[in-house]
C-alpha cells in the first residue's frame, strides 16, 4: 500500500523522516529515530493461489540520523530495511530498502544514495495490495527506485519540486540505465494538482498529471500516466480513479477504479477498502479490502492489521 492516504498536501520523505518517529538518542545537535510499519495480512489471492494465506507487506525498520550544523544546516543519513521477504522465506535475513545521505537547509535538500525516484512521488492510488494485472502508474510500471540516485527535492510554500537522477555506474555490480525524473505539485486550499516525467535510457519516456480535490463529504482523486515504449509502435497508459470517504472518526473508506491500456489490450479493474484506526491509538489499524480485474478468474479478498510508530 504505497499511496493509501489521499493527502492534499504530503510532504516528501526527506522532510517527513522525523514524523511519528521514535526519539532513540537526542544530544548535543544529534538525533538518532526510528520508524516501524509492520503490516500482516490474511489473504485469499485468487489470482495467484488457490489457498488462503498469511502475507507479509511492509515490515520495515527506518533508521535516521541527523546532524544539526548551525545556520539553518542540517546533515542526514537514511537507512531502511524490509523484513517481509525473510517472513514470507524468500530470503534469509533482511533486505536494504533505502540507504543514503544528505545536507538540508530550509526548504532545500540534497541526498545521494540507494533511494525512491521523484517519479515515486507520483499517484493517487489508494489500495492496500494491486489488483490482479495492474500497476500503480506508469512511473511504477517503469522506474521508481535506483541504486546510485542523486536527487534534490525543495519546497517554495504551497508548491514542491524533486528531480532526481540514476547514473548508469557503469562497471560496478549496480551497473544499469540512467533515469532522470522531474515531479511537481502545487497546492491550492482545496485542490492539489501535479505532474511528472521521466526520460528512462533505452526503455520508456513517461509522464502523468493528477488531481485531488476535497469536496468535504469525500476527498476525489485522478491521475494519468503515459509511456512511450522504445522499439516499440504502442503507448502503455494507466487511469486511476480514487474516492475516499470518512465513514466515522476512526473508520474510513475508500473506492478506486484502475484501467491499464497498450493500445492492443485494455484491462479494468476496481477495489474497495475500509481502515479502522483504534481510537486509543490512531497508529494500530484494521483493515480489509476486496479486489477484481480482467486478469484474474476470481475476487481477491484480504483483511489484515497494520502498526507504525
Amino acid at each position: 500500500m504505497k499511496k493509501l492516504a489521499l493527502a492534499l498536501a504530503v510532504s516528501t520523505a526527506v522532510f517527513a523522516q522525523a514524523s511519528n518517529a521514535a526519539t532513540i538518542y537526542e544530544k548535543n545537535g544529534l538525533s538518532f529515530k526510528m520508524k516501524g510499519d509492520w503490516q500482516i495480512q490474511l489473504r485469499d489471492n485468487a489470482s495467484k493461489s488457490k489457498d488462503l494465506d498469511v502475507e507479509f507487506d511492509d515490515l520495515e525498520i527506518k533508521n535516521t540520523i541527523t546532524y544539526d550544523l548551525g545556520d539553518d544546516l542540517q546533515a542526514f543519513g537514511q537507512l531502511d530495511f524490509s523484513f517481509d521477504s525473510a517472513a514470507e522465506n524468500k530470503q534469509s535475513g533482511d533486505k536494504l530498502e533505502e540507504a543514503y545521505l544528505g545536507v538540508k537547509s530550509g526548504g532545500i535538500a540534497f541526498r545521494v544514495g540507494k533511494m525512491n525516484t521523484s517519479g515515486d512521488e507520483f499517484g493517487i492510488e489508494a489500495a492496500y495490495e494491486k489488483p490482479a494485472g495492474m500497476h500503480e502508474d506508469q512511473f511504477e510500471a517503469n522506474k521508481d527506485a535506483g541504486d546510485d540516485v542523486l536527487r534534490v527535492d525543495a519546497e517554495f510554500g504551497n508548491v514542491f519540486v524533486s528531480a532526481s537522477h540514476e547514473i548508469e555506474a557503469k562497471g560496478s555490480t549496480s551497473q544499469g540505465d540512467s533515469a532522470t525524473d522531474l515531479f511537481i505539485r502545487a497546492n491550492f486550499n482545496a485542490l492539489s494538482v501535479a505532474a511528472a516525467y521521466q526520460t528512462y535510457d533505452n526503455n520508456a519516456d513517461s509522464w502523468g498529471v493528477s488531481a485531488t480535490y476535497d469536496a468535504g463529504f469525500a476527498k476525489l482523486g485522478a491521475d494519468y500516466s503515459i509511456s512511450d515504449i522504445d522499439g516499440s509502435n504502442l503507448d502503455e497508459s494507466t487511469l486511476n480513479l480514487v474516492a475516499k470517504f470518512k465513514a466515522s472518526q476512526n473508520t474510513s473508506l475508500a473506492l478506486g477504479y484502475v484501467s491499464v491500456d497498450d493500445d492492443v489490450n485494455r484491462q479494468d479493474a476496481w477495489y474497495a477498502n475500509a481502515t479502522y484506526r483504534l481510537p486509543a491509538q490512531k497508529n494500530i489499524s484494521l483493515f480489509a479490502e476486496i479486489s477484481d480485474s480482467d486478469a484474474g478468474d476470481e475476487m481477491d479478498v484480504l483483511t489484515g492489521v497494520q502498526i507504525k510508530f
